[in-house]
């Protein structure tokens, strides 16, 4: 429990107390967070403060902040400190002077110009400078004065988390620059959700779609949403089963290098993919999840959440090989793997802690590779380092792990489902093992989930190209 000394108070000055002259004054740095968080609580998204690309082109040649933020830094100083609590704002002019940039330190002083007794009113000058000292806002506040003396234990601001998933999408989606345009057979688009979906990542230039269903279903869901259908090629077939054979076809003789799911199951497409031996890689095919998270700092991917029900221990070791490999070809140069179970001890009575264990050991003699391999692992002690240090876990995974192996499909699906809809997580998803990448979405997945999973095939298509030429494959 704090003591009384541990206590920040905040005091006010009271009307008796001021005097003509009398001044105070608050200093800030403006930060790029602040720009955000001062967006995401005005409305103002204004480009000229979000948008470097666009604010470069502007008079600023660069981003600024909001005036009126300098504008609420006198508000702060009035309303906490100068006169402080009980102070009722009247009226307030501000002069724009110059801009405010990022990293710049600002000094906001208010100053008392006069007194009116009859009325408890004041009149301040608000002056606020840069680092340089120069004049970037300035103006006239009236206010009410409090009369009465207030000293009360001061409020914390409540914490702005600030998460923006447009800039982690455009982020992602520069990873596919200078890629040319991949091949992708879009099985069965029969829902506005899975035809619009690829019908955007066609107009991002990630895939040039190839639409396998029933032609007049197609057509007359994009005249109804008005999906212009011309850059596509539509192969037509009457139903979802011809369309997921189809597809692996086309993925078999080199004519397509990405699958993309529609409103079929995923098991109807799989089998189709499986009773092609070309498409083989003597490795278990499974699914990756990759997702953005508010309070972690890099992407972070679950597998296998969507494919493999309860995996045995030989086919985890391909589904975390998988992942591995995947996220190499996403730029991270060894990954680190956190097996997870509910505990972070081998527990006899826990098969999930024995799978670890033995998944560790097997890593350790190569038999996978190119990763770093850490558990059993409880949730929190691989996401976070603080957990970690408390439970005297010394591990480089712990706390810091780029991928989350999970024991089975139930608790990996919740997992990814926790993540998106109370973590305000956005995700994308692929199945590995096979020759090709399958960009497998679900129902509810949006219009940027669907884009993303695009994004992570053609990356993963165009590695393929490199390391794989279709000149080697053997049925």
């Amino acid at each position: 429990m704090n003591s009384t000394a541990d206590i920040e108070w905040i005091e006010n000055v009271t009307y008796d107390e001021l005097s003509v002259g009398q001044s105070a004054r608050l200093i800030r740095t403006l930060t790029e967070a602040d720009i955000q968080a001062f967006a995401a609580v005005s409305g103002d998204t204004n480009p000229a403060h979000l948008n470097a690309e666009y604010a470069n082109d502007t008079a600023f040649h660069g981003v600024i902040a909001h005036g009126m933020w300098g504008g609420a830094l006198i508000s702060a100083l009035l309303g906490t400190e100068f006169p402080g609590p009980g102070t009722i704002y009247m009226e307030q002019n501000l002069h724009f002077t110059k801009p405010v940039r990022i990293g710049d330190t600002l000094t906001v002083m208010a100053t008392v110009l006069s007194k009116d007794d009859a009325k408890k009113r004041v009149e301040l000058d608000c002056q606020v400078t840069n680092q340089k000292g120069d004049k970037v806002l300035y103006g006239t506040a009236k206010v009410m004065a409090p009369t009465k003396k207030v000293r009360l234990p001061k409020v914390n601001a409540p914490q702005i988390q600030l998460f923006d998933p447009q800039a982690r999408f455009k982020d992602l989606l520069a990873l596919a620059d200078g890629m040319e345009a991949v091949r992708c057979a879009v099985v069965h688009p029969c829902d506005i959700e899975s035809l619009s979906g690829a019908m955007d990542a066609a107009a991002h230039g990630l895939i040039i779609p190839v639409l396998i269903g029933p032609e007049v279903r197609i057509r007359h869901l994009a005249q109804e949403n008005e999906l212009d259908l011309s850059k596509a090629e539509i192969i037509s077939v009457p139903h979802s089963h011809a369309a997921a054979q189809k597809a692996a076809d086309l993925a078999a003789t080199g004519e397509v290098e990405i699958i993309m799911k529609g409103s079929l199951h995923t098991d109807e497409l799989i089998h189709a993919v499986l009773a092609r031996p070309e498409l083989r890689t003597g490795r278990r095919m499974s699914h990756v999840f990759r997702f953005d998270v508010p309070l972690y700092d890099k992407p972070l991917l679950i597998t296998d959440a969507a494919l493999n029900i309860q995996p045995t221990l030989a086919e985890k070791v391909d589904i975390i090989q998988n992942a591995i490999n995947f996220a190499r070809v996403m730029g991270v140069e060894c990954p680190k793997v956190a097996i997870l179970s509910a505990v972070e001890t081998v527990n006899p009575s826990i098969p999930s802690t024995l799978d670890a264990a033995a998944l560790c050991k097997m890593a350790d003699r190569g038999q996978i590779k190119g990763g770093l391999l850490d558990g059993p692992l409880a949730f929190d002690n691989a996401i976070s380092a603080h957990a970690a240090h408390v439970k005297h876990i010394e591990s480089v995974v712990a706390g810091d792990a780029d991928i989350l192996a999970v024991p089975d499909l139930e608790s990996g699906n919740m997992l990814a489902k926790q993540l998106e809809y109370l973590a305000g997580a956005t995700g994308s998803g692929l199945v590995l093992g096979a020759r090709v990448p399958i960009a497998l979405t679900s129902r509810a997945d949006g219009p940027m989930s669907r884009v993303a999973s695009a994004l992570l095939a053609v990356v993963v298509a165009h590695n393929a190209r490199r390391d794989h030429p279709r000149t080697t494959w053997k049925n």
